[in-house]
Formats: structure tokens, C-alpha cells, sequence
């Protein structure tokens, strides 16, 4: 069967938007009415006039879809599962906040912030607390925002992007579990990561400034605090994409992040800045065949709630919109 015709065929007869976020595979990103980063997937989804939203992603970012959409139906081809958003749940949250206390600090001088990494449940946890959602793009203005309230940013889950924009913003961070001096610090990060940045280091750096004289480093914040620093470059998905695609195409860069997303940027004096292949598993793991059959369901005119259908209760979507919301009025 050739997937590729006919989910062309089922796109063009169905109420059905197909989404897919920069980092799938080529097969499906190029089938996508709307690419992005998973913010603005989110976004540009709700804006569609579709009843069905297919979404090519990873399950945190089907969740905001259906946060801010709540009467769109969402169903994932694969519900795939972001490593980084499931090393935070509500009971980890909170055993934090004890750690917290202990500590010293108490819960009405926390102000949480979660990156938009975690899961629906996460975000509405801190929407209970008045805490904000954030971006790699926005980060530095929400937690600019956030530190208006002179309280300790509690932020989850990855430690990499809250030290990276404290470095950034000459803040003191402190990693929950692994650094001591936790009152003294004014972002206390959660010790969570993503899998795929931390396989570039500083060694990487120092190779390719070694080989190419003239070459720049450009990197994601979810990098490790140390790549970052040597790094002429950081910055979200989106953010890289415009800087490395505004230089000049005689000038090499080596770039920190996803392989898929990279390797569509330019045909030539782009490099990757890893000994290894970083590619994210998990968004990998949906195929052009996923598509077709969940394209194939809609098309059967299935009523009843499906396995690979994205919902949120009414009391998490509530909190957590509140969190987003939080973030989109900053």
C-alpha cells in the first residue's frame, strides 16, 4: 500500500488537521498541514476550523491541544511519551516541595514554573499554585515575570533550561537532590532532562572549533549549563531554525539538537554536534501507517472515545489552562 497517496486522499475528504511537530520523521512532516514547536502547534490548532486534530508528537503536547481546544476531538497516531515529562508527576512535585520545606522554604514563598514538557497534570498542579508554563522561547520573560513576586522559582522539570537562563539572567540555580545550598538559591530546578541534548558536550565544541576554524556552535537551552556557555548560539527549535537559516551558506555551523529537525535545515555546511545520532525515540515512533489508520478511524465515523484519543477532566484542564494562560499574558 502507498501510505503517502492515500492519506492524501483521506485528508482531503475528512474534517481532519494533520499536525506534526519539527522533530517526526521526513515521511510524516512533510504530509503536515502545520509544522511547529509544540507551543505553536498548539496555538495553530486551535485556530483550525477542524473538528478532528491528528497530532504528531508526543502525548504532553496532544494534551495543550486539548487544553486550550477542549471541543476538538485530538487523537494521536502514537501516544508517545516525552522522556523528560515523565520524570515529573504530581506525587514527585510534591515530594519536592517537602524537600523544599525541609529546607526552609516554605509553599507561600515557592512560585512554580513548569516547562511546557509535562503533563497536563503537572501544569494544572502548578496552576493551583499560581505558577506560570513556560517555553524554551519565553522562558527568560516568564521567569522575569515570575521573579516580580521575590518569592523562589521552583521549576520543573529540566534543570538544564533553569540553569541555563539563570546563568543567563545572573540568577543563583540549585538542582532538588544534588546541590545543599537550596535557600540560598533563586531558581531551584527539579533534576529532570532530555535524553537526546544530553548526548552533546563541551568536548563536541572543542573538536569542531579545532577542525573548522571559522565554524559557530548554535544549541538548544535543554543542553547541558556547560555546552551552553561555549555555545555562540542558544536557543528554542524555532529560534535556531530563523538564526541558522539567516546565515550566510558559506558559513559552517555545527548544531545542538534533534537530528530530524537539523537535517532539514540546510543542504550544506551544517553539522551535527554529536559523536552519536540524536534522535528523539519517542518522536520517532509514529509512522506514515499510524497516520493512515488513525486517518481510516475517523473516516469509519467512530463516536465512541478512542485509545489513541487525547482527553483531560475538566478540573485538570482548568488549572492547567490557568497556568498557560498565565504564560501567554506575559
Amino acid at each position: 500500500m502507498n501510505y503517502k497517496e492515500e492519506i492524501l486522499k483521506l485528508k482531503a475528504k475528512l474534517d481532519v488537521t494533520l499536525v506534526a511537530h519539527f522533530y517526526q520523521k521526513d515521511e510524516v512532516f512533510e504530509l503536515a498541514d502545520i509544522t511547529g514547536d509544540s507551543l505553536e502547534l498548539a496555538k495553530k490548532s486551535k485556530e483550525s476550523k477542524s473538528k478532528f486534530i491528528v497530532f504528531c508528537g508526543v502525548g504532553f503536547m496532544g494534551e495543550s491541544v486539548k487544553i486550550l481546544s477542549p471541543q476538538k476531538r485530538v487523537l494521536m497516531p502514537k501516544i508517545a511519551c516525552c522522556a523528560m515529562a515523565r520524570m515529573i508527576d504530581t506525587a514527585y512535585f510534591d515530594d519536592s516541595l517537602k524537600i523544599l520545606n525541609q529546607n526552609g522554604i516554605e509553599n507561600e514563598n515557592i512560585l512554580p514554573i513548569t516547562y511546557i514538557n509535562s503533563s497536563a497534570a503537572v501544569k494544572a498542579r502548578v496552576g493551583q499554585m499560581g505558577g506560570y508554563v513556560c517555553t524554551s522561547s519565553n522562558a527568560y520573560k516568564i521567569i522575569e515575570k515570575a521573579a516580580e513576586e521575590n518569592k523562589k522559582i521552583f521549576f520543573v522539570p529540566d534543570r538544564c533550561l533553569g540553569q541555563n537562563f539563570a546563568y543567563k539572567m545572573g540568577l543563583k540555580s540549585a538542582v532538588i537532590g544534588k546541590d545543599k545550598d537550596l535557600k540560598d538559591a533563586d531558581i531551584l530546578c527539579y533534576d529532570g532532562f532530555c535524553s537526546v541534548h544530553q548526548l552533546f558536550h563541551p568536548e563536541d565544541i572543542d573538536f569542531y572549533r579545532k577542525k573548522y576554524k571559522d565554524i559557530l556552535i548554535a544549541v538548544h537551552p535543554e543542553c547541558d549549563i556547560e555546552v551552553c556557555k561555549k555555545a555562540d548560539f542558544v536557543g528554542s527549535t524555532s529560534q535556531l531554525i530563523k538564526y541558522i537559516k539567516e546565515l550566510p551558506k558559506s558559513q559552517k555551523v555545527a548544531v545542538g539538537t534533534e537530528f530530524n529537525m537539523v537535517n532539514r535545515l540546510r543542504d550544506e555546511n551544517t553539522y551535527i554536534l554529536s559523536q552519536t545520532k540524536p534522535e528523539c525515540p519517542t518522536m520517532n515512533e509514529t509512522s506514515l501507517e499510524d497516520v493512515y489508520n488513525t486517518l481510516k478511524i475517523i473516516e469509519r465515523n467512530e463516536t465512541k472515545v478512542l485509545e489513541n484519543e487525547i482527553l483531560v477532566d475538566d478540573d485538570t484542564r482548568k488549572w492547567a489552562f490557568l497556568a498557560l494562560n498565565r504564560m501567554f499574558e506575559v
